[in-house]
């Protein structure tokens, strides 16, 4: 009698699973349990450090922000591949060092590069100045196919995958649809908008040519974000991975005139003091906070990984033409300094991530080998890596393997900026620079602004990190200048 009994509970608990093989696999969004964890990355262009009030601004307001800062993970010693912009998004498609993929410095639109040669081997150099005292490595015109990004690698997963924004990796046979994204919103081979108003044209440029014109006047990041809260809405079910890459707030500054208004009449703060570009910074921060509250009204927001960055540090301006200022760090993009390169970064996960501020150097690639790991991967074995998954840091604090970080920027830019390059080495942080083969060293805990070289007082010092940006240079074939 008990054995009958025991028989019949256990044919009873045997029929559903004969039914589920029958059926065959679930659709997408039916599975009782979640689906793999979505990942927005929002990769925004020149913003600061201290472009954020959760990093210190008197005078920019970003609530929407700031709330993700407070309930997340806050990086305070987050960096961008490069203080430029084209070298970051070349390292975080593909996890690699700036110097590896040889895209060193800013490739050139289609309207910039009319008259240069171009052979489709990127190997002719742009014109450069006479004067200058070397002769600088040329770079890609484009990321190439061969590389594998990250869209590439979620793809794989089964991921649909989407860029909206600024792309500024090549002409058009190398736009986001050709490496690895289903679509592809915005991102062409421009730097920056023509303009931030809908048509989006100038004088020279008629307008962005993967996002048509939809209404007159319409505000550029408000377009972009209609864009990301519509491609969230038709791809719930995930999994999906959003590249949300804002032309903001890139050059030509350009606001929308009621926000110009009101921080015109508010008093400047540690040299922030340019209306137009507050007024870009708050917009920004609306679309983020539209965005963020359309993944909660979707029921996503517990299953998707949102990451913040910025691609490089804030753009200084001229005294006549202030834009930033980059409190307490040193100077802005494009320098060697903590201000070109030093960005804001917040990881917001509710229920995955606790809150909580991370003072552990991050740099550009591990977002490409976290996002991987997120989405049940890893990076091919047999392609060069350099970043590391954030994963488990985000997630429980655990502590991230002691590194060296590095820079390379073999070119001019701007009378004061000289080729260079970097390495920080836990508080060091060692610029060596071409021209008269000097070099800078400053202690970041000690020194944070980055007014004291100790490199004449520490020559040990010195010594030790100028091996290891050498065999950083060597290990990655990277290209230095050359004397004429």
């Amino acid at each position: 009698m008990n054995f009958t009994k025991s028989l019949l509970r256990f044919s009873l608990l045997l029929v559903p699973l004969i039914l589920l093989v029958a059926m065959g696999h679930p659709t997408p969004g039916t599975f009782p349990q979640a689906s793999p964890p979505n990942v927005l990355l929002i990769f925004v262009d020149d913003l600061g450090w201290a472009d954020l009030s959760s990093y210190g601004s008197k005078y920019y307001e970003t609530p929407n922000l700031d709330k993700m800062a407070v309930e997340g993970l806050k990086f305070t010693d987050a960096y961008a591949a490069a203080a430029i912009c084209s070298p970051s998004r070349s390292a975080l498609m593909t996890g690699k060092y700036p110097a590896r993929t040889g895209i060193t410095d800013w490739i050139r639109a289609s309207f910039q590069n009319a008259s240069a040669e171009y052979d489709g081997k990127n190997k002719k150099e742009y014109e450069r100045d006479l004067t200058q005292k070397l002769k600088v490595p040329p770079i890609p015109f484009e990321l190439l196919l061969s590389e594998k990004t990250t869209a590439e690698y979620l793809k794989e997963q089964g991921y649909f995958t989407a860029f909206i924004g600024k792309w500024h990796l090549g002409l058009e046979p190398y736009y986001p649809d050709k490496q690895g994204f289903d679509v592809n919103i915005g991102g062409c081979d421009f730097g920056q908008p023509p303009s931030y108003f809908d048509p989006y044209a100038n004088a020279s440029v008629k307008g962005i040519p993967t996002l048509p014109a939809r209404k007159t006047g319409e505000y550029l990041t408000d377009r972009e974000g209609d864009e990301v809260i519509k491609l969230i809405r038709s791809h719930k079910n995930g999994p999906f991975f959003i590249n949300y890459a804002p032309y903001a707030v890139h050059t030509p500054l350009g606001g929308k005139p009621e926000l110009i208004a009101k921080y015109k009449a508010k008093p400047s703060s540690n040299g922030q003091k340019n209306p137009v570009y507050a007024a870009m910074i708050q917009s920004l921060d609306e679309n983020v906070g539209r965005i963020v509250a359309e993944l909660k009204a979707q029921n996503l927001l517990d299953n998707t990984l949102v990451i913040f960055t910025s691609d490089n540090g804030g753009l200084m301006g001229s005294e006549q033409n202030p834009i930033t200022s980059n409190p307490p760090f040193r100077s802005g993009k494009g320098f060697p300094y903590e201000g070109g390169t030093r960005v804001p970064m917040i990881a917001y996960w509710p229920g995955q991530i606790a809150p909580r501020v991370s003072a552990s150097p991050v740099i550009t690639m591990d977002i490409f080998n976290t996002i991987l790991e997120v989405a049940g991967t890893q990076p091919d074995r047999s392609i060069p890596n350099d970043g590391v998954s954030l994963l488990s840091h985000m997630k429980s604090g655990k502590p991230l393997p002691t590194r060296d970080l590095f820079w390379h920027f073999p070119h001019y830019r701007y009378e004061e900026v000289t080729p260079y390059s970097i390495v920080r080495s836990g508080y060091w942080k060692l610029i060596h620079n071409y021209e008269d083969d000097s070099d800078e060293l400053y202690n970041l805990k000690d020194d944070i602004a980055e007014t004291r070289n100790v490199a004449a007082r520490l020559p040990k010092k010195r010594q030790e990190l100028r091996g290891k940006l050498d065999g950083f240079l060597e290990r990655t074939g990277a290209k230095v200048p050359r004397e004429r």
